[in-house]
């Protein structure tokens, strides 16, 4: 496994965009492409848990809280940060942090704590606003019209101050229905070609 894997992994449980402005989530120190031994996971990246994974033959350390926040203008060894980034290189160790994007979602540090206060039937108290989800249908040509209104009508196609937005492409779709289908059109067991438009939407997330 490869470091790429594991962040592509956290990447998605909790993705990166959902970070504060402040923050500094994710990889921050390593190769995409090196392979992992073990995995370190800790709260904060310090000189002593560098040296811990050094020990455990760990080459990647999993933190809550980033050992960078800010640009560094120069890595001298002058702070503690510098001095962390300098030995993570030196010994090949990999650095990647998960805070504010992991504070806030279902099933992240938030909830964990709810979770232990007792707390249930617990939601997000601040969403984000503005996220978009993208919506790809295919639809027979004699349907297009009828199918994209509903999905207007069900809330998608709002971008900006614009609404009814879709974006379409007229094709030819193909497929076979087995024993158990009772096609649309076309038979079953038969290839069949029918005329579609390719329709793409978005929706909020």
């Amino acid at each position: 496994m490869r470091v790429k894997d594991i962040t592509s992994w956290l990447d998605h449980f909790a993705p990166i965009s959902f970070q504060e402005s402040y923050d500094n989530a994710g990889l921050i120190v390593g190769d995409p492409d090196l392979e992992i031994h073990s995995v370190l996971v800790t709260v904060d990246v310090t000189e002593e848990i560098i040296d811990e994974a050094i020990r455990l033959n760990s080459n990647m350390i999993v933190a809550h809280h980033p050992v960078i926040f800010t640009g560094l203008k120069s890595i001298t060894g002058r702070t503690y940060a510098e001095r962390i980034i300098i030995k993570a290189i030196q010994n090949h160790i990999a650095v990647y942090a998960s805070h504010t994007n992991l504070d806030g979602i279902l099933g992240g540090v938030s909830s964990k704590m709810a979770g232990k206060l007792g707390l249930t039937h617990t939601s997000i108290l601040s969403t984000r606003k503005g996220e978009l989800r993208k919506l790809v249908i295919f639809v027979p040509v004699d349907k297009a019209n009828q199918v994209r209104l509903a999905i207007f009508k069900a809330g998608a196609g709002g971008i900006g101050n614009y609404d009814l937005c879709s974006f379409n492409i007229l094709g030819e779709g193909s497929f076979r229905g087995g024993e158990n289908t009772k096609p649309y059109v076309g038979k079953k067991s038969e290839l069949h070609f029918e005329k579609e438009v390719r329709m793409e939407t978005v929706f909020p997330k």
